[in-house]
């Protein structure tokens, strides 16, 4: 097997409080701030900026900033969720219901539990991170004839993947926390980084090292579950 196919294979998104007191080396920093550097991107616009936050005061004022959960991600989240491992590995998407409070995994109660739910801080999603990666993007640009810059966003998911097969094989920690990017905390997130009004924030990777071990059950459908071979209907090669 091919050593970046085992980082794939091995790439997770660590859900998992981080050690505050174990920084991110400077030096494997670069090295995925170089894998980002090298992102394809539509016409090689480069339509990223990366703000790095690394320090302790930063980090706490954007901690304190608060978030609340919606009805639209509860109901979106419930249709991904399996409720058992069996079930997950028989599905093959998705992830366990077992992650999250009872509420969220009843269908009648979600709108009840967002309407009851308290915004918390993003310190809940932060989690002892020592580094923080904001990835931001100018809103007035897109990709040439690209109706609602799809170009544009798939580069974007493109420096996403670089850099985190680059903190894979650093042995560095990575989860993308799209929360940063809701309206409300982005305003919040904007003003306390100076950000201009005219970039928007995309996502922001948490780094680090886990405070403790944790493995979740990862699936993916077979080859013959998602290729066709010259037509739909000829699974598989």
């Amino acid at each position: 097997m091919s050593e970046i196919l085992k980082i794939m294979q091995e790439r997770q998104s660590a859900r998992v409080p981080f050690d505050p007191n174990r920084p991110v080396p400077k030096e494997d920093l670069k090295q995925i701030l170089e894998a980002a550097r090298w992102t394809p991107t539509a016409h090689n616009m480069q339509n990223f900026e990366i703000i790095v936050v690394d320090d302790k005061a930063v980090l706490e004022k954007i901690g304190n900033i608060k978030s609340r959960i919606s009805e639209v991600f509860l109901r979106e989240n419930y249709e991904q969720l399996s409720f058992s491992k069996e079930e997950l590995l028989k599905k093959k998407t998705g992830i366990l219901g077992a992650m999250f409070p009872p509420a969220w995994t009843d269908p009648a109660k979600i709108s009840e539990a967002a309407r009851q739910a308290v915004p918390m801080p993003l310190t809940q999603s932060i989690r002892g991170s020592p580094t923080l990666l904001t990835v931001i993007y100018d809103s007035r640009k897109r990709a040439p004839a690209s109706e609602g810059d799809v170009l544009g966003f798939m580069s974007l998911g493109c420096l996403m993947e670089n850099m985190w097969l680059m903190a894979q094989a650093l042995g560095v920690s990575l989860q993308i926390l799209s929360s940063f990017a809701a309206l409300h905390v982005e305003a919040e997130l904007k003003k306390l980084l100076k950000v201009p009004e005219y970039m928007k924030i995309a996502y922001t990777c948490r780094l680090g090292y886990p405070a403790s071990a944790a493995k979740y059950l990862r699936v993916r459908r077979d080859i013959e579950d998602f290729v066709h071979h010259n037509q739909i209907g000829n699974n598989g090669l």
